[in-house]
């Protein structure tokens, strides 16, 4: 690992926002058969929409973190960053990203200006655009910073205040996406790809990310992989990593509510569904956006555990890839 990279991991260890060792079989920066340097996309935050621990929670689940900071994650984002053009972009922009915009600052640091190239938005949930809004006037102030959406998407935002305000004083321009169009800058192209979810106000999509030399699928929200008219299998085997949906572990995991009104693929169904895969392709999987009650965090869980035995892993926070 360069001493860059080791000077800022160091400074994420610090802040606490590794929970455990980076998967030594993910093609990470640092190692010795690692492709050509200089594209990277480095994971910002693994959990759902409101962070953990969550808000209003005094739970089992959310305790401990309350009183470790170390034990806390943001929201599920992924930045990429092309080091020899000093371009960088972000994968959703979520409620914690000042943080997360500081945290990409220190790992993978390129001008010293604070503005992004483009944010990708997968979808019109609140953890996945709420960030934007630090880019406004009573903020950074940003000035154009590209914001690529589906038609549905830019239209909520357009349509709708604060959000509007911020394309209205350009601190923000929306530029489209449309389904398996892909979108090419000079060494990365990010292409959207549409899943079934619950689309209130949006659509929702995952993105495949394409460097010099590997892919990586983020696909952070789905309702349920059988209501996909697609194949997950078939897309994990085009990419080298896929941080897929692992929202909640198993059904019941919220007590008192119906979890058939909130879908998303438990954990256990993706590792009974990619149990048949070899293990090249198992071993790509990572799970991100955990709910809060999600056992997967507890890193000495059973839970974590199985997903460790299905030959499968838990994304983690501060993760840095070679793209």
């Amino acid at each position: 690992m360069n001493s860059r990279n080791q000077i800022g991991l160091g400074l994420l260890r610090l802040l606490g926002m590794i929970a455990y060792s980076v998967n030594p079989n993910c093609f990470c920066a640092g190692q010795d058969s690692a492709p050509t340097p200089g594209v990277k996309l480095v994971v910002l935050g693994i959990a759902q929409d409101a962070g953990f621990p969550q808000a209003g929670c005094a739970q089992r689940c959310c305790k401990a973190a309350w009183q470790d900071p170390s034990l806390r994650r943001f929201v599920s984002c992924l930045a990429v960053v092309d080091q020899q053009h000093q371009t960088r972009w972000l994968l959703d922009c979520t409620p914690d990203f000042p943080q997360q915009l500081h945290m990409l600052n220190e790992v993978l640091p390129v001008a010293a200006t604070q503005e992004l190239d483009g944010i990708f938005l997968t979808h019109a949930h609140v953890g996945h655009y709420a960030g934007l809004i630090h880019l406004g006037r009573e903020a950074m102030g940003a000035n154009k910073v590209p914001v690529y959406a589906l038609p549905r998407m830019s239209q909520f935002l357009t349509a709708n205040g604060p959000w509007s305000l911020l394309v209205e004083l350009e601190n923000i321009r929306l530029q489209p996406l449309a389904d398996a169009k892909a979108v090419a800058f000079d060494r990365v192209t990010i292409t959207p790809f549409l899943v079934p979810h619950r689309d209130e106000f949006s659509e929702t999509v995952g993105f495949l990310i394409t460097g010099p030399n590997r892919k990586v699928i983020f696909l952070p929200d789905i309702d349920k992989w059988s209501r996909w008219d697609d194949s997950i299998e078939e897309l994990v085997g085009k990419a080298d990593v896929a941080y897929l949906d692992g929202t909640f572990f198993a059904n019941g995991e919220i007590p008192g509510r119906d979890m058939s009104l909130i879908p998303h693929p438990f954990v256990s169904e993706t590792i009974e569904r990619f149990s048949p895969l070899d293990k090249v392709q198992r071993d790509k999987i990572r799970f991100i956006h955990l709910n809060h009650t999600n056992p997967c965090l507890q890193t000495d869980s059973a839970a974590a555990l199985q997903i460790e035995r299905a030959g499968m892993h838990i994304a983690v926070q501060g993760e840095v890839i070679e793209l």
